[in-house]
């Protein structure tokens, strides 16, 4: 075959605009910096921000301009929850070799020389990520990183399972945050891909009660599955339920559902001194009396993403937490992205984890 590598061409699921996802021919990306890493994608997931990116974006989509680390804006590549094996190394890469299985930490943050120059690279003002924010991604054949986003896989889990480590990252990160300590209770707001995740990631960390509020049936009876107690809020006071089941209200609420009103019930559904942590990314505002606050001395946080985690999060699944098996509900090749993968999700609440092979 005398193509040279810049004329190979690939299958990839390229964003253009909101409901605008074409699965078309692109070419096969190339190293070129020596701490680089060219992947060939084993499995990529669908999160819960690609559908809003799909939805109502852009949000972390670089639009009118490039994003000032990946020097790209659309139309770009999606996909930032994967995992795959190295195919080819710049010559600097000390971190894998080629023929390692890797799970892609997929955070844009200031880097060099193959590592994050900040300590808490989530929280840099560029902040973006691969797979939305340019630079390649994970719902194509092949896409090219730093060594600084790539994590040896170990050889007990599955590519799927390294697709889990990124959501799995989130809710590890938002529980290790918070004031939760061993024996304590908590609530997950939204028993979505996160949220049930942040069940696992609480049963790691020792909750006494975990507690799910959640309205799908099937998303209610994965969060029982996974052991939280379920309270639905179209049958029943949320708040009071809580503040009923837990004897006064739990100590640590995670809000993963974006939507105003939840994160009052959250609130509330703490006792006095309790803590309020955040996860969800937000299209619009929200509000709540600072009453409810400083009166009950409670603390709200957010979180973004993750950081310093994906070793623990590969650790604790090879212990079983964060199981494929009780996450993915549909596998889907790279060409029926569009119907089978984004629209079943907005379609289908039945729907938690999709995982695309491309």
């Amino acid at each position: 075959m005398s193509q040279s590598t810049n004329q190979q061409q690939m299958q990839a699921a390229v964003w253009y605009a909101a409901k605008d996802l074409r699965v078309e021919h692109v070419p096969v990306p190339t190293i070129n910096d020596p701490h680089e890493v060219k992947v060939k994608v084993a499995a990529c997931g669908i999160c819960g921000s690609d559908l809003h990116e799909y939805a109502a974006g852009p949000i972390f989509i670089p639009v009118g301009k490039p994003h000032p680390i990946s020097g790209e804006q659309a139309p770009i590549i999606m996909g930032h929850e994967f995992a795959g094996e190295v195919v080819e190394v710049g010559e600097k890469v000390t971190r894998v070799k080629v023929g390692d299985r890797v799970a892609i930490e997929p955070i844009l943050s200031p880097n060099k020389d193959g590592a994050y120059q900040m300590e808490r690279y989530n929280l840099t003002p560029l902040l973006g990520f691969h797979g939305l924010s340019g630079g390649g991604g994970g719902f194509s054949e092949f896409t090219v990183m730093g060594e600084h986003m790539v994590h040896k896989l170990p050889d007990d889990l599955s590519f799927e399972q390294g697709a889990l480590v990124e959501p799995a990252a989130v809710a590890l990160h938002a529980v290790r945050q918070s004031c939760l300590k061993a024996g304590d209770s908590a609530v997950v707001f939204g028993a979505g891909p996160i949220g049930l995740m942040t069940i696992e990631a609480l049963k790691a960390a020792g909750a006494a009660q975990i507690y799910a509020v959640e309205v799908a049936p099937s998303r209610k009876a994965k969060a029982e599955a996974l052991g939280a107690i379920v309270v639905d809020p179209q049958q029943e006071d949320a708040v009071e339920k809580l503040h009923a089941l837990s004897g006064g209200g739990v100590d640590v609420a995670f809000e993963v559902t974006g939507i105003p009103a939840v994160l009052n019930q959250a609130l509330h559904s703490t006792h006095e001194g309790g803590e309020v942590v955040v996860v969800s990314i937000w299209e619009g505002e929200a509000s709540f009396h600072p009453n409810d606050l400083v009166i009950k001395e409670r603390t709200m946080k957010g979180i973004i993403a993750y950081r310093h985690v994906y070793p623990a999060v590969m650790a604790l699944m090879q212990r079983g937490y964060f199981r494929a098996e009780d996450m993915v509900t549909q596998r889907i090749p790279l060409a029926d992205i569009v119907e089978e993968g984004f629209e079943a999700l907005l379609s289908d609440k039945a729907q938690v984890k999709i995982i695309v092979t491309p």
